[in-house]
């Protein structure tokens, strides 16, 4: 590698975005993002959870004595968990951890039982795909990506194609990479944008434009932080919340859903999702301007910054390709064979999704950058960056969810869920599992919400005798919901933090957008799985 290739790629990794914000936050770390109204109430939900969590769990095991033992224990700890999650008075992946602790001291399962569950594949789809994302960042290829979509004619003169172009991006981006990264990498990028609007604004009207009160600056950046909780939906590693839910559904039910499959179930769900958001964004923030002129110079500007992709970017292209390949391979080979024979059953077998993941982030230690000093694409240090807690609190759910199937204590939930409510048939169970999934995750995280939803809506669903798949997968989707709060997933964290997102405006927009995404999940989930026979 040339001198000044890797000068300008060394140029790259300083200027890429830093995500300060993090997943699962202490208060002393939101609390400068917050006005201080938000600041008394988020230290006081934060306050009563921590002392609620216990009593309640407590108040729940004695309520439940008529269970067994082990899953009334259960249930008591369970209680304890749901409360620490949404109301996050210690970081979720501790409150995780701390529930295993329980559940093996109080004798509900044995610790080898408990903590043999770290070892699902799908835990190393997880550290196999955050890899890949740290190197995507590390090199820049987000910037690439977004200034070459930026670029094409037309784009850049217009305010709204401009909205549109970035949430297809951020869109297509999270489909592959985690929501999280995805809002992290497109935040700066469209940060610069409305600070380049603002400039062109107070260069026309001769008076100082403050970016961060601009309508457009809110619906660019609600279009970053949505796009990138919709996009995650297309994929079965675009969201953590999908490779739990699927995980929990693989535990329980014993089905399995292709890569492939859920990409052809996901598509035109997503698809139409993206549409309704960009009406109700730009209907509900509309620009200032329609069309502005230089945009054109500035994305032209900003690409020539990063200069010609060196050969980390090839290298992390290589081993992004080879993922996706060998990913979206055993459902391929499944739509020519029906999923049946010898050759799909060694396929999908060889090519397990976990196996994948870490062989292509493998190929980021071995591919050089500089084999002359030992130099590969990524380093161990880049990749204990990686987000270990949502690592972390996935082997926890999976375990927690086993617990709940093999102490009888979700069979016993579903029965009583289900004679309270008597719902019976299988849209009234998808409409409420992905009404519950949203509600409970506009106050916690998404991976906590599909944690404490699909385990209840399985059983739930085999109570009433319908096929389990579709609401618990409605439930996934809906667990990827929750646009109202800046707590309600890190996308939308990320985008408050910037100061161009008005409380008030978020909660607006979520609400409305919340509506209809629960209308569009029902309907998409309930007619893809049905045409795509899911479960059958």
């Amino acid at each position: 590698m040339s001198e000044s290739t890797s000068e300008r790629e060394r140029s790259v990794v300083a200027a890429a975005p830093t995500n300060k914000t993090g997943t699962y936050r202490t208060f002393d770390e939101v609390e400068e993002v917050l006005s201080p109204h938000e600041q008394r109430l988020e230290k006081l939900r934060r306050t009563v959870g921590l002392f609620v969590g216990p009593i309640a769990g407590v108040v729940v095991y004695l309520l439940t004595s008529g269970l067994d033992d082990p899953a009334q224990k259960l249930a008591g700890i369970l209680t304890f968990v749901i409360v620490y999650w949404i109301s996050e008075a210690i970081p979720i992946p501790v409150t995780a951890m701390l529930a295993l602790g329980l559940v093996v001291i109080t004798g509900v399962a044995g610790g080898a039982d408990v903590f043999a569950l770290f070892g699902s594949p799908t835990l190393f789809v997880f550290i196999g795909g955050f890899i890949i994302a740290e190197s995507m960042q590390k090199y820049g290829l987000d910037r690439r990506f977004a200034f070459s979509i930026l670029a094409l004619p037309g784009v850049g003169s217009s305010t709204t194609r401009i909205i549109i172009a970035f949430g297809a991006i951020t869109a297509l981006l999270s489909a592959f990479v985690s929501n999280t990264a995805t809002a992290a990498m497109m935040m700066p990028i469209a940060a610069g944008i409305v600070g380049f609007l603002a400039s062109v604004m107070a260069r026309n009207t001769g008076k100082e434009i403050d970016p961060r009160r601009l309508r457009f600056a809110t619906a660019l950046m609600l279009m970053v932080a949505y796009g990138a909780s919709i996009g995650g939906l297309l994929t079965p590693v675009g969201s953590p919340p999908n490779l739990i839910g699927r995980g929990l559904i693989e535990q329980a039910t014993g089905e399995t859903i292709p890569f492939f499959t859920w990409m052809l179930l996901a598509f035109p769900i997503v698809a139409v999702m993206f549409i309704a958001l960009s009406i109700v964004l730009i209907m509900l923030n509309r620009p200032e301007f329609k069309r502005i002129e230089g945009v054109e110079e500035y994305v032209r500007t900003e690409r020539a910054k990063l200069g010609k992709m060196g050969t980390g970017g090839r290298n992390t292209l290589i081993a992004f390709a080879v993922a996706v390949t060998l990913w979206i391979t055993p459902g391929v080979v499944g739509l020519f064979t029906g999923g049946e024979g010898e050759f799909y059953d060694l396929v999908a077998g060889r090519l397990n999704e976990g196996v994948v993941a870490i062989v292509a982030a493998s190929l980021l230690f071995l591919l050089p950058v500089d084999f002359t000093h030992r130099k590969f694409t990524v380093t161990w240090n880049d990749a204990a960056r990686i987000d270990w807690g949502t690592i972390i609190l996935f082997g926890s759910g999976i375990a927690l969810g086993g617990l709940l199937g093999s102490t009888g204590l979700a069979e016993a939930m579903g029965g009583a869920l289900s004679d309270m409510l008597g719902v019976q048939s299988l849209l009234g169970l998808t409409l409420l599992a992905t009404i519950i999934a949203v509600i409970i995750s506009e106050t916690t995280s998404n991976t906590a919400s599909v944690g404490v939803v699909v385990p209840i809506v399985i059983p739930l669903a085999d109570a009433a005798g319908v096929n389990p798949l579709i609401p618990a997968v409605a439930a996934i989707f809906g667990a990827s919901f929750g646009f109202m709060l800046p707590v309600s997933t890190p996308p939308n964290a990320i985008v408050y933090g910037t100061g161009m997102v008005p409380i008030t405006k978020m909660v607006r927009s979520g609400i409305v957008f919340d509506v209809i995404g629960i209308i569009l999940i029902v309907a998409g989930v309930m007619g893809m799985g049905t045409l795509l026979g899911l479960g059958t």
